[in-house]
């Protein structure tokens, strides 16, 4: 874990739970894309830049999840380098506590609030849109999260953030954080014709070819709209969706899986809504959903 893997002459991965992507801008100077889930993750990603002598110029944030930007605040001290993503993953990132805060729907308890879910503020210096690195350049990827990217290097590797999940973490966790289910369709659309030479999502191994991943991610998400429809024959509380879920699938509750797999689930609610497949009442001060 953490080996540094060539892919081209100039790019490069960390191999990470969260892989971390690697940029040569020029012979000296890199940009990271993201940076691991913490400080530790942080020094091992340290190593690789001191035993190269490089320069870290900067970290591009696909998105603002804590495994995504955990080592952003350490590698920041340590290189005074850029910190750039869109302007609403940078509020997250400066402001962390934002992240169990909007997934837990008020003010997150002591639980939640824990490096899985919350990293370290660190502090964003550039929006996407403006930074012009060469070599980089960007694609929006909403639907995990509020306004994910995913980075374009000038040799056609295609950094993905999170908008593919490996078949092995869909295979065992089915229910995999979405914020916009609608968007997160739109994505995978859209990567379905995304050319590129090698595809780097953030949770699978890199690939030349992301055709079954996407139809794996698809499938999942139409299932799932297919078990809330069944289950919500009859009108539903919110809490019984919740179980039902996690019994349909065998999940183990704690808090983080409450927020996580709770807030995905309002998700899915709110997109069959608007999509006219379930309709909501409120009866005896209680919100029950029922299939039209």
């Amino acid at each position: 874990m953490y080996e540094l893997i060539s892919l081209t002459n100039k790019t490069y991965y960390i191999n990470s739970p969260s892989k971390v992507g690697l940029f040569k801008i020029n012979d000296k100077e890199i940009y990271l894309i993201d940076s691991g889930n913490d400080k530790d993750a942080a020094r091992k990603i340290d190593k690789h830049i001191k035993e190269n002598n490089w320069t870290l110029k900067g970290i591009i944030n696909t998105h603002s999840n804590a495994d995504h930007v955990g080592g952003n605040k350490m590698l920041q001290a340590r290189h005074d380098c850029e910190i750039i993503s869109t302007s609403m993953e940078n509020s997250f990132t400066k402001h962390p506590v934002l992240e169990p805060s909007f997934l837990y729907g008020g003010y997150p308890f002591k639980a939640i609030r824990n490096k899985f879910i919350m990293a370290e503020a660190s502090n964003p210096t550039s929006d996407i849109e403006t930074a012009g690195i060469i070599g980089l350049s960007y694609i929006k990827l909403p639907g995990h999260f509020f306004d994910m990217i995913g980075i374009i290097t000038d040799d056609k590797v295609a950094f993905l953030g999170d908008s593919l999940f490996s078949e092995e973490i869909i295979n065992k966790y089915h229910i995999f954080f979405i914020y916009d289910i609608k968007a997160y369709i739109e994505t995978l659309n859209m990567l379905d014709g995304l050319e590129a030479d090698i595809y780097v999502p953030s949770h699978c191994e890199p690939t030349k070819n992301i055709k079954s991943l996407i139809k794996a991610n698809r499938n999942k998400i139409e299932e799932i709209v297919n078990h809330i429809l069944l289950f919500c024959e009859n009108p539903r509380l919110f809490e019984d969706i919740l179980q039902h879920i996690f019994s349909v699938y065998s999940l183990k509750m704690d808090a983080n899986q409450y927020i996580l797999v709770g807030s995905t689930l309002r998700s899915y609610l709110s997109y069959m809504s608007d999509e006219n497949l379930l309709t909501y009442e409120f009866s005896g001060s209680k919100m029950y959903w029922k299939k039209i």
